[in-house]
């Protein structure tokens, strides 16, 4: 299991900026994406996934030059950077349609469709708006019948703050963490 240190707050600023000064768009997704919808960081992340223009993705070296690519494996479905200090981005490349749709090819050559509703979240993140995929999206996303604690966590702050259905898989907590977590920990108690 890889150990590294939270994509802080300021981390995810930090790159946004990078992005914006770019002119590379960008959607949050994944676990920072839930605490934009919520307005808060509810836990450490230990990466920050991000949809991308396919198109974009040859210049995110430029971007990020001391940052180094890994996880090759997975592509077309993410372009994966760590820095020296293992702070991670998982990009996801996707081609957007004439309306506003997105899809984004995985490994096995199938292409996951984002309708253009679901690309129009916005939330905030250290005090900055930003923009990420909408809570329905995110609830899709994490519609897989596995889930361990965290992403049960995940769901069930989502659904109660923002008055959504989780989806079948999080009725009963699943009482594991899955091995690929590294900086995952429990939601605090509020």
């Amino acid at each position: 299991m890889r150990q590294s240190p939270a994509v802080t707050a300021a981390d995810v600023l930090e790159i946004l900026d990078r992005l914006d000064a770019a002119r590379i768009e960008w959607w949050i997704e994944g676990e920072w994406g839930i605490d934009a919808l919520l307005g808060e960081e509810s836990r450490p992340h230990d990466d920050l996934d991000l949809a991308v223009l396919r198109g974009d993705v040859d210049r995110l070296a430029d971007v990020f030059p001391e940052f180094r690519r890994v996880d090759r494996e997975w592509w077309p479905a993410r372009f994966v950077l760590r820095d020296s200090r293992g702070r991670q981005v998982d990009f996801h490349p996707i081609v957007l349609d004439e309306h506003g749709g997105a899809r984004q090819e995985l490994v096995d050559g199938l292409r996951v469709f984002r309708p253009a509703d679901g690309m129009k979240g916005s939330g905030r993140i250290g005090g900055r708006e930003v923009q990420c995929v909408t809570a329905e999206l995110q609830l899709r996303f994490h519609d897989y019948p596995d889930p361990d604690d965290v992403d049960w966590d995940d769901m069930r702050v989502l659904c109660e703050r923002l008055a959504l259905t989780p989806p079948r898989a999080y009725a009963r907590r699943p009482g594991r963490i899955d091995p690929k977590r590294a900086a995952a920990r429990p939601r605090r108690r509020r």
